[in-house]
This record gives C-alpha cells, structure tokens and sequence, in this order.
C-alpha cells in the first residue's frame, strides 16, 4: 500500500493520498480539534457516460438517465435502506449525479466507523430487480416533472441545448420519461460493473479522522477489483454554437436569463489555466467588479446575479446569469463590456485585489470539511491537484489573466436563454 502525503507549505496544511490494494484511491484529509466528519465516495461515471466500451470491446450505449437511476436504486439492498442504517448512526447522508460523476456522501459528529462501513458496503451490494426497477420508474418520472416545470432548471438546460449540437451534456441529467422506460434491471448491472469498479473511484473523508482509522475500515470492507480499461465516446461538437437565442414562457414574477459563451473543449484545463480562469472572471463579474455595479444601478440584475466555469470532458462554457427585468439589454450589456475590455485592456490594480480575494477564498475554504473532500474529489477526477490551484492562484501573474481573456469568450459565440413571464405571451 503506498501512502503519500500532499504538503502544502503556502497554507501550512496536508492531505495524504493511499492508494489501495483494492484498486481504490483514498484520500485522508485530516483535521484537527474539528467536531465532524465528512466522508464522499464517488465514481467517474455521469449523465454523459452513455456510450462506452470495456477492454476495447464492442461499443456500448445505454439510456439517457441511467446514472441519476442508478444511484436511486443503489441505497436499496436486500436487508433494507441504506438511509435506515444510517439514521442509526446519527450520519447525514445523501447522493448525486451530476454529469461526469456519481457520489455518495454523509457528514457525522459520532460514529464515523460504522458511517464509513455503511457507504463503502451499499455502493459495493447492488440489488436490483425488475419489480424495485419498475417501482423507481414511477418516482423519477415525477421528479423529471418536476425539473421541467423548474425555470431554473430550464433556462440552463434550453442554453446548453442552444450551445451543444452532439454533446450529451445539453441532455437533462435524470433524462426523459421515455429514455427511462428503457431500463431494466440487466442494464443497471451492466453499467455498474463498469463504472462502480473500485479502480474508477475515489474515497475522500476531511475532517475529525485519522489515516488509520480511515484504512481500518476500508481494508475491513473494500474488495479488490480487477483494473479494466474504460473508453467513453462522444460524438465531435463543433466550436460553434446551434442557436444565439432561446427562450421559454413561464410563471415567473422576474424573467430569468443565463448567457452561456461556448469555449474550445479540446482538453481539460490544467490548474494554471482553472486559476488564471477564476481571478478572470471575478475581476469581470464579482460583485465588486465594474460590470455588476453597473448593470445593479441599471436595474438590470439583481443579487442573485452569478458567474460560473462550466467544465467537464469534451465541453466547456462559461455562464452569466439571474433574474432580470430585461434579459436582453443585460446580455447585451456583458458582452459590450467583455468587447471592452479585451479591446482596451485589464486594470492591473484591480487584478492584484481580485487575486488576493480568489486566494483568500481558496484559502478559507479549507475551514469547511465538505469543501475540502468536494473540491479534493473534484481535482481528483480532472487529474489535478488542490494545493497545486492554491499556488496556482498566489503565483498567477497579471500577462497571465491577459492571455486568458485573449483565448476565451468570443461575444459572437454565445447563446442567451431566456425564461420570461408567461403573460407576455
């Protein structure tokens, strides 16, 4: 078993990396005189991972959903629900998919051991039948209801299907009712043994733990896997967009907007380019910036205005969005700043106080035991490195943020999606 620990000297912390005989990646973060525990055990494996092979196979292709279905249907097992063993704990848990993992995760002040046996034991006991299988199709069903009578769930799924011609990720992350109705319980097991090997997953626990107790229970538990080679297919996506503009109508008392600018895709960014990124953008649209004191004094946008990197294998975007009496002129009025300022230039004083502010809330994020495992899980599956951003921020130089600009939103490539008040109509 090798163990190594990742130091950082910039913020005088460490984290060790285990790789397990079992196939399995662990990470022990752990934090001293803290009263809780978080532990999250995820897959590399999400709502875009609908075509694939195993050990240069045949290729594969499953329904749109399946991996939202499958962590469903993971917390049930023969002897009951996991959320049933857990309440005996005292454990928070819960699970997602988003669209290029799964996780399963619970946070606790006490009995972190039996915690951790739980979530290493259910997601390696799946138990599907055709009944339980058929029961669940009821349930998503409504919840994919629910999602599309969600404007904000609509106004980003209508932007990335106005951005994305071929991609899978323009496709909701639960699917549609009837790609769902596809599934059985023999697909379930299929995918599951792909995906859920313990060679394409990962262990992060932060918080009151220890390495040892951390190993205790995964050498109590973990079976090892057999490492096999998993090849994912997506369909080429062109660099430009489908649609400039799409909008839908609904029962808002404010329209809703989310600008989203399409950027090339061919690799995921390196933690240089992640940090370059994120002072970039905050030095644009953090709500000390020029942009949104503006577009607030124009009644254009209001607080819940946001700014996102919107990344994952074969896609990535950036998105500016909120609530907004008129969508258009706020769309409008982001683009003629971006044209502004990749036309004059960058300020260099406000690039020194927006570093700061990005170190400082890299920094500060390492204070919450949830951050710290999401964010290590994160950088984990995009094979970067935590501390490696940190430093990455501290060390970013202001030619750095220029050259970022230069390479990235293009104001003739993006897609506005609007949801606007039904009574317009």
């Amino acid at each position: 078993m090798n163990i190594k620990e990742i130091k950082s000297e910039r913020v005088g912390d460490s984290y060790y990396k285990i790789n397990h005989p079992s196939g399995l990646t662990i990470y022990v973060y752990p934090k001293e005189g803290y009263n809780s525990a978080y532990a999250i055990f995820g897959t590399k494996y999400g709502s875009i991972n609908t075509s694939f092979s195993l050990d240069g196979g045949n290729k594969i292709t499953v329904p749109d959903g399946i991996a939202h279905y499958l962590e469903h249907k993971l917390f049930e097992c023969e002897e009951g629900d996991a959320f049933v063993r857990y309440a005996k704990t005292g454990a928070n848990a819960n699970a997602y998919t988003s669209f290029e993992k799964t996780c399963y995760l619970f946070e606790c002040t006490e009995k972190f051991d039996e915690s951790l046996e739980i979530l290493l034991d259910f997601v390696q006991e799946p138990y599907f039948t055709a009944e339980t299988v058929a029961k669940e199709q009821g349930i998503i069903g409504q919840e994919i209801k629910m999602y599309d009578d969600s404007p904000e769930w609509r106004v980003m799924f209508n932007m990335l299907e106005g951005m994305y011609k071929n991609h899978p990720v323009k496709i909701d992350i639960a699917g549609t009712v009837e790609s769902i109705a596809e599934i059985t319980a023999e697909k379930l097991y299929e995918i599951y043994n792909v995906f859920y090997n313990l060679n394409n997953m990962v262990l992060c626990v932060a918080g009151n733990v220890t390495v040892e107790q951390v190993l205790n229970t995964a050498d109590k538990m973990l079976k090892k896997c057999e490492k096999h080679d998993i090849t994912n297919y997506f369909e080429a996506e062109p660099y430009e967009i489908c649609e400039p503009y799409v909008e839908q109508s609904f029962s808002v008392s404010m329209p809703l907007f989310n600008l989203g600018f399409k950027e090339k895709a061919d690799k995921l960014l390196n933690v240089k380019q992640l940090a370059c990124t994120d002072i970039l953008l905050s030095m644009i649209a953090s709500q000390t910036s020029t942009l949104y004191r503006q577009m607030l004094d124009e009644n254009l946008i209001n607080s819940s205005f946001s700014y996102e990197l919107f990344e994952g294998p074969g896609y990535c975007s950036v998105i500016f969005g909120g609530e907004s009496r008129a969508p258009k002129q706020a769309a409008e009025c982001i683009k003629q700043y971006i044209s502004k300022i990749k036309a004059e230039g960058l300020d260099k004083e406000d690039f020194e106080i927006t570093k700061k502010a990005v170190y400082g809330d890299a920094v500060s994020s390492l204070n919450s035991v949830s951050s710290i495992a999401n964010s290590v899980i994160n950088y984990h599956f995009n094979d970067n490195e935590m501390f490696s951003y940190i430093d990455a921020v501290a060390e970013a130089e202001f030619e750095d943020i220029t050259k970022r600009l230069s390479e990235m939103l293009d104001v003739n490539n993006c897609t506005l999606s609007v949801v606007k008040q039904a009574e317009e109509e």
